[in-house]
């Protein structure tokens, strides 16, 4: 088949043959290539445990770990030419290898096969990826605490069906988000147990005849032990599938929190304000200050969740052990997490520069009558009323509230009366948004006080464990 008849059949993308794009298809150098440091590691450890094992000589296993820090400097220095017909990270290394060391090179695949090296490379990663985001994250939590505690009186209104529903305090809001991050670096770090064990020794399938320390690989690896078969060893996804789906909650979680952002950065909210550093203009309207990064913090999560549900229908049907189709497992689980990474490094950034408006968040919290559970209370507590009475008795107030056009805490004693008679002028001591803040001193309840320890409690928690779930 000529040039001009592979471009009729496979149309314009394509200029080339079959056999070509064969190539195209095959090759994984395009996105594996971010594996080069993992890849090296795992090498060395291999090589360091084939001499101690009297597999290879000494001598060579030198030759071997000199030329792959020589591969390593080539690599970080961006000088190393990746080439496509090699297919992929492990055998670019290995040809590069072994240009430089010569015959040598080829002793290092003793024992070991693609399998077992891309399996180990690929935990190998993750694992990394898996660290940075929870050091990411604490780093996260600390910044949120730290302005929880300090805007722990900021009173603003708590949603529900995004209606004004009650008061709550800014820094109670923020508090939210330390929490669901406490939980999200739980996930993260059993994603990371279950991770920790080392396939490498597990071969192609079946494992080896010759006389392997694997534990010693996976010691000198930093994993806990090696895995326990051969076949699962070199076929498990289930690393990546759990991290993917940690992250995928995660980035949720920053999702809320980017649409609050967006939301509270609206002329109709005004209840934050970002810096030119987390906002751009309009090319056509000057007055715009647009929330950009939380905008993209608040869109990566369509690709987290995608590469974990894709990876999913990747792995879903597959026969033990290896299938090619299995190379699909890191492209997209790449761009998740660096996207993760990403939306979380941005939101700590926004977290930090963003300053509340307290007289605007105030002023909000005491609209749509968000004080009235805080008059059904009291009529409990104070008359004795049940409280599907109290209920009823709150909801008349507030319609005669609503059809004056008055807040709550300005209707007169005697309209309130008219209602219910026994009620004092006490009543006017709870229909504050401040009293009604301050009342709500329940355990995790939104009260200044709460508020203040809670903060006090996560900040000295993240500044004794750092870089700890």
């Amino acid at each position: 088949m000529t040039r001009s008849d592979a471009n009729k059949m496979w149309g314009g993308r394509f200029a080339m043959s079959p056999a070509e794009l064969m190539v195209e298809i095959n090759a994984s150098i395009g996105f594996d290539k971010a594996m080069a440091p993992q890849d090296i590691a795992g090498s060395k450890a291999h090589a360091e445990m084939l001499a101690r094992q009297g597999i290879i000589s000494k001598t060579d296993a030198r030759e071997i770990i000199k030329g792959l820090e020589q591969v390593r400097s080539e690599i970080e220095r961006g000088e190393f030419a990746f080439s496509q017909a090699l297919e992929d990270i492990h055998m670019n290394v290995e040809s590069r290898l072994a240009e430089l060391i010569g015959p040598a090179a080829g002793r290092l695949h003793t024992a070991r096969s693609r399998n077992d090296q891309v399996a180990l490379d690929f935990r190998l990663y993750v694992r990394d990826s898996l660290d940075a985001f929870d050091t990411t994250l604490h780093s996260l939590q600390q910044v949120l605490a730290t302005k929880a505690e300090t805007h722990a009186d900021v009173v603003m209104p708590g949603f529900t069906h995004l209606q004004p529903a009650q008061p709550v305090t800014f820094g109670h809001h923020l508090l939210a988000y330390v929490e669901m991050l406490g939980r999200d670096r739980g996930r993260f770090a059993d994603a990371r147990k279950r991770l920790n064990e080392s396939p490498l020794g597990s071969a192609a399938l079946a494992g080896t005849s010759f006389p392997i320390d694997r534990e010693a690989t996976a010691e000198a690896l930093g994993f806990d032990r090696p895995t326990a078969n051969s076949l699962d060893g070199v076929s498990d996804r289930d690393f990546a599938l759990e991290t993917l789906a940690a992250a995928a909650i995660s980035a949720m979680h920053l999702s809320r929190l980017a649409e609050e952002i967006v939301i509270w950065m609206t002329p109709q909210f005004g209840f934050v304000r970002l810096s030119d550093k987390w906002t751009t203009g309009s090319s056509i309207m000057p007055q715009k200050r647009n929330p950009d990064a939380a905008e993209l913090c608040r869109a990566k999560v369509g690709r987290i969740a995608g590469a974990f549900q894709g990876l999913l229908m990747v792995m879903k049907g597959l026969p033990l052990t290896y299938s090619k189709d299995m190379q699909e497992d890191k492209e997209a689980t790449f761009d998740a997490l660096r996207a993760f990474a990403v939306a979380a490094a941005a939101m700590r950034g926004m977290i930090e520069d963003l300053e509340p408006v307290p007289e605007t968040m105030r002023a909000a919290a005491g609209r749509g009558y968000s004080t009235a559970t805080d008059l059904a209370d009291w009529l409990v507590r104070t008359l004795g009323l049940p409280f599907r009475e109290a209920h009823h008795v709150t909801g008349t107030i507030v319609k005669r509230a609503e059809s004056k056009g008055m807040a709550l805490e300005d209707l007169s004693l005697a309209e309130m009366q008219a209602v219910e008679p026994r009620i004092t002028k006490d009543v006017f001591s709870v229909l504050s948004v401040d009293a009604s803040v301050r009342s709500r001193t329940s355990y995790g309840g939104t009260a200044p006080q709460n508020v203040r320890k809670m903060a006090r409690r996560w900040i000295k928690r993240l500044e004794k464990a750092p870089g700890k779930a």
